[in-house]
């Protein structure tokens, strides 16, 4: 049951970051899961760096919010790695 809400919680955390991110993202049900899911690790990294405990690197996921936050972190930086592209005819 952990690997199916683990892929709920992606799928929702990438439509819900897709929604908020300006601009047109053109991937399908399979490539936004994957967005929402490696989002859910970019914020764990991200909350890991407000806790005490000292485990920066530890790879775990975390709750909705910050998986939308990372989301819209990957979604950015894809952005700005692609670029606009021109076409010469």
């Amino acid at each position: 049951m952990g690997i199916i809400a683990f892929l709920v919680i992606g799928l929702l955390a990438g439509l819900i970051a897709r929604a908020l991110m300006p601009g047109n993202q053109s991937m399908g049900l399979i490539a936004t899961t994957l967005l929402g899911v490696a989002g859910s690790f970019v914020g764990g990294f991200v909350a890991s760096l407000f806790r005490s405990d000292g485990r920066i690197f530890d790879l775990h996921p975390t709750g909705l919010l910050f998986s939308v936050l990372g989301a819209l972190l990957v979604l950015f930086l894809v952005g700005m790695a692609g670029g606009r592209r021109r076409v010469r005819v």
